[in-house]
């Protein structure tokens, strides 16, 4: 009902507009780009110091990280294929086997 009132779609243009106009001023502002680049720049060097800290609580409490679990979880993997193969090969010395008795 909102969608295709005319008053509505005007506003919601008119806010576009300005919303398009501010952004476009505070890309085009050198300081407000810098600010934005060093607080990314922080917050990346601050994930890196809790990553690294929470890394170093969980071995303290012999607890696995992430990376391990991710390790774990690819040698999980590579134990299925490999079994997955195995199978396939008893399979088939069994078919084999089989209707050599035939």
């Amino acid at each position: 009902m909102l969608k295709n009132n005319p008053v509505m779609k005007k506003l919601v243009e008119t806010g576009e507009e300005r919303v398009g106009k501010l952004a476009q001023q505070l890309l085009s502002n050198e300081k407000f780009v810098a600010a934005v680049q060093g607080l990314v720049s922080r917050s990346l060097a601050a994930k890196g110091t809790l990553d690294s800290a929470l890394r170093t609580a969980l071995s303290a409490m012999n607890l696995p990280s992430t990376a391990d679990l991710e390790q774990l979880r690819s040698k999980v993997d590579d134990l299925e294929r490999l079994l997955a193969s195995v199978e396939g090969k008893l399979d088939t010395l069994v078919s084999n086997t089989s209707s050599k008795k035939k």
